[in-house]
């Protein structure tokens, strides 16, 4: 028993130095925090952003530059929702916090019709209400607690039913054109971010609250991207890193690339129309290339 339990907590704490890496890689390949800011972390009381303020109250104790944190709340008066659990959590942990009653959920039922998702516009008034909250505080950056997971969901809904090659950045401007948005958690995992918040016995707060059925686009996304993980291990990685490594001059977009421009000018072009050839030849078909492209064949 001692020894599993060392073996667990040793499992552990591997679990959250690899979580407050990924998340420190992203804020520094981003630049999503600077010396001075005042962080705004929107926190829902989901393990995601239980982790997301947790991790980043790590790196403010130990990054080399100062900043400052703040928890925001937004209580949209839902039925049921236990409006103690944050602020009991946020007091005993030392955090600033600052806590917003605004109820949206009556406006969304008043407007959505009855069974339809209500997701969308609850998203978007809370958006609205986090801005305005934001600039009230005086927050430069608002964290909200988007995984890896969530950018790749998004992706595949804008594709299939947006006809949009876009996703959720870690970083962006917001909707207002006043504040900068980040997400500090887009290189983690959601399995690691939930056995992160099982390891640290969050106070979860479900998210279905309103009695809202799940919006079935999202969810059917995310089931389809769990059973690729399932059969092809290390797919969602792949896939998250040609975020990464977008080329214009191979897609279809006029407005980021001059097709109707293009010449040939008889230079060599480097990773050209390769599509989806083989990279790497047997010894024999390199020597029939090298060949062929000495005779200009």
């Amino acid at each position: 028993m001692e020894f599993l339990s060392r073996k667990k907590q040793y499992n552990t704490n591997k679990l959250h130095k690899r979580l407050r890496r990924l998340v420190g890689s992203a804020i520094a390949d981003f630049n999503m925090i600077e010396a001075g800011d005042r962080v705004m972390v929107c926190l829902s009381g989901g393990k995601d952003s239980y982790a997301l303020l947790d991790i980043l109250l790590n790196l403010q104790a130990h990054a080399p530059l100062q900043f400052e944190l703040i928890a925001v709340n937004l209580d949209q008066k839902q039925p049921g929702f236990p409006e103690h659990v944050l602020p009991e959590y946020l007091t005993d942990m030392g955090i600033p916090f600052h806590i917003v009653e605004q109820d949206t959920y009556s406006v969304v039922k008043r407007v959505i019709a009855e069974g339809k998702t209500t997701c969308s516009l609850c998203s978007r008034l809370r958006r609205g209400v986090l801005y305005r909250i934001a600039s009230e505080l005086g927050a430069t950056k608002i964290a909200l607690g988007h995984h890896r997971d969530d950018i790749l969901e998004t992706l595949f809904l804008n594709l299939f039913y947006g006809g949009k090659l876009k996703t959720m950045p870690p970083k962006l401007v917001s909707d207002d054109g006043r504040h900068i948005v980040i997400r500090p958690l887009a290189y983690c995992k959601e399995h690691d971010l939930a056995a992160y918040a099982e390891s640290e016995s969050f106070p979860i707060i479900p998210c279905n609250l309103c009695g809202s059925q799940k919006n079935l686009q999202r969810q059917a996304v995310k089931e389809m991207l769990q059973q690729w993980e399932r059969k092809f291990p290390g797919r969602l990685e792949t896939m998250f890193t040609a975020l990464q490594n977008v080329q214009p001059s191979h897609l279809a977009d006029t407005s980021l690339y001059d097709f109707r421009g293009l010449r040939a000018d008889g230079k060599p072009i480097v990773d050209g129309d390769m599509a989806f050839d083989q990279e790497k030849f047997s010894p024999e078909t390199a020597e029939i290339l090298n060949i062929r492209n000495a005779l200009n064949l």
